[in-house]
């Protein structure tokens, strides 16, 4: 499971739209389970269709991470027109089975979330929490 505070909800899903029509993307940090961080990261990939985090600011990201006594908990991205489900590509570019991989949907402009862990190839949904 994965807990994230409603205000970490709404900031995710604005940060998608400000990236319309290209995909957003950043990391979530936190502690057993509950998000305490949100990253945006600039999607170096600048595409509809495909997210790559820009290398400097992934590092420093991480950096802060490890500083803070925190875990990378999930990476996160949207999709611009399809589900909140990932794509063939996604699976292929999930290098982290520990994390989960949080997608926002801005299709027909109301943004949907879920949570999903993808390890060898295989996805499997996972309860993802909103708290106020």
């Amino acid at each position: 499971m994965l807990i994230l505070k409603k205000e970490f909800f709404e900031r995710i899903a604005a940060h998608g739209k400000r990236e319309f029509p290209n995909e957003a993307c950043g990391l979530l940090a936190g502690r057993d389970s509950r998000v305490e961080r949100v990253y945006e990261m600039t999607n170096a990939d600048k595409s509809r269709a495909t997210f790559l985090m820009d290398p400097a600011e992934q590092l420093k990201a991480l950096k802060e991470i490890r500083g803070l006594n925190l875990e990378m908990l999930g990476i996160y991205h949207s999709h611009v027109a399809s589900q909140a489900y990932p794509s063939s590509h996604d699976v292929a570019m999930a290098y982290y089975p520990d994390v989960s991989y949080v997608i926002v949907s801005l299709k027909d402009n109301n943004p949907s979330m879920r949570a999903f862990r993808i390890a060898e190839g295989k996805i499997t949904e996972e309860e993802l929490k909103i708290v106020s």
